[in-house]
C-alpha cells in the first residue's frame, strides 16, 4: 500500500523501478479518470516577448534593445503567424505547434499587479485574488470533485508538496535518487556575485548548453521519472513540476544567454515527457504558467525586470491546438502597462479553470465556488480541447 509518507520514504527503490522501467504499484488503482493533467509552474517572471517574441509588431526591435531576436537568420523566432513566433530554444513546442498541440497564451497574468515574487507565487498557486487569503492550492481543491484525492492521484516531482498541491486532499511525492545539479539562475547568480573577483570570476559558473549535467538534462531527467510514474494505468493523474531559473534580471541574453539555455532545457523536458507519456500523451493536458511577465525594454545590466503580462503555454494530445490567444495592443508606451509593462489581457485563471472543465469534467459550480472561489466574473476559456 502505497502512501505519500511510504512513498517518499522509498525514494531511492521508486526511482531504481521508475528508471528500470519497472512498473510500480500503487493502491485504489480504480481511479476516476484516465486522462492526465500536468501543470509547470515556472518560478521566478518568465519574460514572454523572449519566449514567443512579436517579431511582425513595429516596435518590437526597436523596445526590446539588444534582446531583440533578428528578424531572419540564424537565431531569428520560429515563425508562427507571421506576426508571433518561437523562441528557437523552443523547437519541440514548435513541433507541437505544427501537430496542433500547442495553445500559446500572451498578454496573461493573475489578478496580481505588484513585483514581489513571494506574494505572486502565492496568488499564481491558491487561485486567490490577493496573496495569503487562502491557505491551499487551487489543484489541491480540484482533487476531490474528481475523485483523486485518496493518496495516490496527484504526484508532486518534489521532495514535498508545493503550495499548489497542498490542502486537504492527499496527494504524494517524489524526487528521483540522484539529485539533479544545480540550475541555471543559481549559476547565473554566482556568476554576478563574483563578475568582479580577478581570481573567480575567469571561472566558468555555467553549465554546459543542454549536455552532460546541465539544466537541459536536469529538467529531462525529473520529467522522465515521473512520465513513468504518470504513465502506468494504476497511477497518479495529476502531477505538478516546479521549474525555476526565470528571474532574469542580468545578462539575460537574446539568442545564446543563459535564457535561451533554460528556455532550451523546458523544451528538452516536455519533449522527453512527451516521449515516455507514448500513448498517454494522447490523453494529456499540460499547463505552464509563471507568476508575472517581465519588462518590455532591457535594463542596464543586460536583463529585465518585474512585470506584468508574460505568456502561458497549454500542450498535449487532446488540445486543440495552433492558437494564440493574446488581445495584443501592441508595444508603444501608451499601450504598456506604467510605460513598461505588458499588460495583462487574460487572467490565467481562465486557463485553468478551461483546462479543469472542458479536460477533466470539473463542473462550472464547483470552479467557482470551491477550486477558484470569487472568480465569476472570470470564464474559463472554451474550445481548448479535442472533442
Amino acid at each position: 500500500m502505497w502512501t505519500r509518507r511510504t512513498f517518499f520514504k522509498a525514494g531511492v527503490a521508486c526511482a531504481t523501478l521508475v528508471f528500470s522501467g519497472a512498473r510500480v504499484r500503487f493502491a485504489d488503482a480504480a481511479l476516476r479518470t484516465d486522462k492526465r493533467f500536468v501543470v509547470l509552474t515556472l518560478r521566478g517572471g518568465l519574460d514572454g516577448l523572449a519566449a514567443v517574441p512579436a517579431h511582425g509588431d513595429p516596435d518590437y526591435a526597436s523596445l526590446r534593445g539588444s534582446l531583440a531576436l533578428p528578424k531572419s537568420g540564424a537565431g531569428a523566432p520560429i515563425d508562427l503567424d507571421g506576426f508571433f513566433g518561437l523562441n528557437p530554444a523552443l523547437h519541440n513546442l514548435s513541433e507541437m505547434w505544427r501537430e496542433k498541440e500547442l495553445v500559446i497564451f500572451h498578454n496573461v497574468a493573475t489578478p496580481y499587479r505588484d513585483r514581489s515574487h513571494s506574494d505572486a507565487q502565492n496568488v499564481l498557486e491558491t487561485g486567490s485574488t490577493k496573496p495569503y487569503l487562502v491557505n491551499d492550492g487551487w489543484l489541491n481543491r480540484a482533487l476531490q470533485p474528481l475523485g483523486l484525492d485518496t493518496g495516490n492521484g496527484a504526484l508532486a516531482v518534489r521532495s514535498s508538496p508545493p503550495l499548489l498541491l497542498d490542502g486537504a486532499a492527499r496527494v504524494i511525492s517524489w524526487m528521483p535518487s540522484r539529485v539533479p545539479p544545480a540550475d541555471e539562475d543559481f549559476l547565473a547568480r554566482v556568476g554576478f556575485l563574483y563578475a568582479k573577483d580577478e581570481v573567480l570570476a575567469p571561472a566558468n559558473w555555467q553549465r554546459p548548453n543542454g549536455q552532460g549535467n546541465g539544466p537541459a538534462a536536469s529538467i529531462a531527467l525529473l520529467m522522465e521519472g515521473a512520465g513513468k510514474i504518470l504513465a502506468a494505468p494504476d497511477g497518479p493523474r495529476v502531477a505538478v513540476f516546479d521549474i525555476s531559473g526565470w528571474d532574469t534580471h542580468f545578462d539575460q541574453g537574446a539568442g545564446d544567454g543563459q535564457l535561451t539555455r533554460r528556455l532550451r532545457a523546458l523544451d528538452e523536458g516536455l519533449a522527453a515527457l512527451k516521449t515516455t507519456l507514448g500513448p498517454i500523451w494522447k490523453r494529456t493536458a499540460v499547463v505552464a504558467a509563471s507568476e508575472f511577465g517581465r519588462t518590455v525594454a532591457v535594463n542596464g545590466t543586460g536583463g529585465t525586470d518585474h512585470g506584468t503580462g508574460g505568456v502561458a503555454f497549454l500542450m498535449g494530445g487532446m488540445v486543440a491546438g495552433g492558437m494564440i490567444h493574446a488581445e495584443w495592443v501592441g508595444l508603444k508606451q501608451r499601450a504598456l502597462r506604467d510605460g513598461r509593462d505588458l499588460p495583462a489581457r487574460t487572467d490565467t485563471r481562465s486557463v485553468f479553470k478551461g483546462a479543469l472543465a472542458d479536460h477533466l469534467g470539473v463542473s462550472k459550480s464547483q470552479l467557482e465556488l470551491s477550486v477558484f472561489p470569487d472568480s465569476g466574473a472570470t470564464p474559463a476559456f472554451k474550445e481548448l480541447f479535442r472533442t
